[in-house]
């Protein structure tokens, strides 16, 4: 696996900011602060979010829009300001995938994690329209399998 400089992340990304920087942490893990994001051809579209404080654990995420093409998450404006978004250009959202013991594959829809792909700066953030989506959105197999 290497580390995704491609359309995923802006290369113009600040040097010393080589990795994705949550102050708050995620959900449970609120004292991991740098991540760096990894994936492979051959995983597509899933990535991996590694913890660098925790070099063996790591996420599984996906970008929400290939496998379900009418989320819109409602990012309050709090949310998008801290992380000095500016334009929808500026912003990546990535959903954590769980794997199940059967074979099973969900996608948490009310905690994506934002980051600005221009600075690295991110944050999981639980959307205004939360309640309409699922804590563990089932996946298709074909998105799993892909």
């Amino acid at each position: 696996m290497k580390c995704l400089e491609s359309n995923v992340i802006e290369q113009e990304a600040p040097a010393a900011e080589k990795f994705i920087q949550m102050n708050s942490g995620l959900l449970g893990f609120e004292t991991v602060k740098n991540y760096s994001l990894l994936g492979s051809p051959e995983e597509a579209p899933f990535l991996w979010l590694k913890m660098e404080d925790e070099p063996h654990l790591s996420f599984l995420v996906v970008e929400p829009a290939l496998i379900m093409p009418d989320y819109q998450p409602d990012i309050s404006e709090q949310d998008v300001k801290s992380l000095g978004i500016t334009g929808s250009e500026d912003a990546l959202v990535l959903n954590i995938v769980t794997l199940h013991n059967a074979g099973e594959a969900t996608v948490n829809l009310k905690g994506p994690i934002l980051i600005n792909r221009r600075t690295l700066a991110a944050k999981q953030v639980i959307p205004v329209n939360a309640t309409e989506y699922s804590l563990q959105h089932p996946l298709a197999a074909a998105a799993v399998a892909a």
